[in-house]
Formats: C-alpha cells, structure tokens, sequence
C-alpha cells in the first residue's frame, strides 16, 4: 500500500487547483485532522502527494451529497487504515453514486477531454462493458454522444489499463450486481420488519443515516473477501495484515 504522503509532488497552492478548491479549505482540513499532514521539504515548504488529492477528493464529494463536518469526520474514521490512492478513489466513486442524477450526455471530445486521456474504440467499449458509459445515436449534429457517470469515469479509465477483455468485465458486472440486489433485497426486508408502518418520512430518513455505513461495510467485505480469495488460489498463507484494510 502506498502511504497519503508517500511521493510527494504538489504545494498546497497546486493541490487546492487540482481538486478545485482554495487553499483556505486545504488548510482548514487539515486542521480538522481530514487531511493528514504535508511532508516538509527543503525551505520548509510542505509537499503533498497522489494519497492527499484522493482523500480531498473524497471529502469534497462526500460534502456535496450533503454530509455534515462531522458526519464525513465520523465516515473517515471508519475507513480501514492505509488506503491509497487507488482505494481513496474506490470510495469517492461509491460515494458520487449515491446522487440520483449523477449520468450526463457528453460528446465524444468531451468524453476524451474528462478521461484525460485518448480514447481509442476498445477503450470506449470497455468503459461501456464497465457501465460507465453508454453510446447514443441520433444526435442531431451526427456526433457521437455518450452519457456518463462522472463519478465512476476516472475509476473507469484507471481501470482501462487491466488486462481483462470486455467479456470478463461484462461478466464480472452481472456477478457483482445479481449480488448487490440481492444484498439491497434483504436490507430492505429488515426495515419493512422495523418499520411496519410505512412512514415514507421514517423510512427515507433511517435509508439516508444506514446508506454511508452499508456502503463501507460492503465495499471492506468485498475488498477482505476477494483477498482471501486470490490468496487461496495463489497457494499463498493468510498474513496478521489481512484484517486491517482488506487490501493486496
């Protein structure tokens, strides 16, 4: 796992442009312990690194789906200990998936303007395989058209350069949502079994309050699970850092 201060490259002044925010609320993070400390350079200057724009990421989606100050500090605190980057990023795609009205239509120069990178046909197919994107016709200016995810396209493009066909993604997206319904199904039993009455009010309110915490628990059982799993299959023994953050 690599560390939030591990290769530290950016001032705060390039970090706040980079995330899209004033140094101001860089600053104030950090002092609310949301953002772990900068490494102090040459000239005392503090660095921060790839780990630090995730987790600022993270802290600006989860303030956008409307979480309070101590709400996201109480979600921090649940997280396992050591993500990097990568799994900053798992979270943050999770999080932005929880807005109803996440998908907007983008053209094709905006779809390659978004990702940060070309995009060549396989690359767009995968993205399609993966659910990020979806291919529309009949624009009226013939361009060709995509609606997207924002919240899911930057995971989505990192995972472009994983050697799986789009038939394994294809598959891989059947098993992992056939067993998301079925978990949504029996989490939805439970609160049927809580609250008899159907207050709508009741019932939207207790949803907001689990959903943060449903989230986590399933994305660290999965994250622990498909460990086992790949550790099973390459004949290798467990080790005692399994339990902390699940991860390889």
């Amino acid at each position: 796992m690599t560390s939030e201060t591990a290769e530290p490259a950016l001032t705060v002044d390039e970090l706040a442009a980079r995330a899209g925010v004033t140094v101001r609320t860089v600053r104030f993070y950090g002092t609310k312990g949301l953002l772990p400390p900068p490494v102090i350079g040459p000239r005392r200057v503090g660095h921060y690194g790839a780990g630090h724009l995730a987790r600022l990421a993270l802290i600006e989606e989860l303030r956008r789906q409307g979480l309070t100050l101590a709400a996201i500090e109480r979600y921090l605190d649940r997280l396992p200990p050591g993500l990097d980057a990568h799994d900053l990023a798992v979270h943050r795609a999770v999080v932005a998936s929880w807005a109803p009205d996440a998908v907007e239509t983008v053209t094709r120069e905006e779809l390659r303007r978004r990702a940060g990178r070309t995009l060549g046909e396989e690359d767009v197919d995968r993205l399609v395989a993966m659910g990020v994107v979806e291919a529309q016709t009949g624009e009226p200016d013939g361009a060709d058209a995509y609606r997207v995810d924002p919240g899911l396209l930057r995971l989505g493009v990192r995972l472009l350069d994983v050697p799986l066909s789009p038939e394994s993604i294809r598959a891989a997206r059947t098993v992992l949502l056939d067993h998301a319904r079925g978990a949504a199904h029996e989490l939805s039993r439970l609160l049927r079994e809580e609250m008899p009455e159907r207050d709508a009010q009741a019932v939207r309110s207790l949803s907001a309050h689990m959903q943060p915490l449903v989230v986590q628990a399933l994305l660290t059982a999965f994250q622990r699970s498909l460990t086992e799993e790949l550790r099973e299959w390459l004949g290798e023994p467990p080790t005692n850092d399994d339990s902390p953050d699940g991860s390889i």
